[in-house]
């Protein structure tokens, strides 16, 4: 029996010019939600104009509003070393 609390990894995914800036600001909103754990920014070499918000969570995690245009997921957290 795990007696760790649950986890969520949440992904936000923006394209294209003002995505960087976009995912920017998102990112730092992040903190002010209980149960943030951690977020980084992150763009793709390989695929220029696309950046991701992954963010972690404690407990289900908040609902958040992503910005217009974006898309997201959310992932409970099965396994971790």
């Amino acid at each position: 029996m795990n007696d760790k609390p649950a986890k969520r990894v949440h992904y936000t995914e923006a394209r294209g010019t003002g995505a960087e800036s976009l995912l920017h600001d998102f990112l730092r909103s992040l903190t002010a939600h209980p149960g943030f754990l951690g977020a980084e920014l992150q763009g793709s070499p390989d695929q220029p104009g696309l950046y991701l918000v992954a963010s972690r969570w404690s407990g289900t995690g908040p609902d958040l509003c992503v910005p217009d245009g974006a898309k997201a997921w959310s992932f409970e957290v099965i396994a971790e070393v």
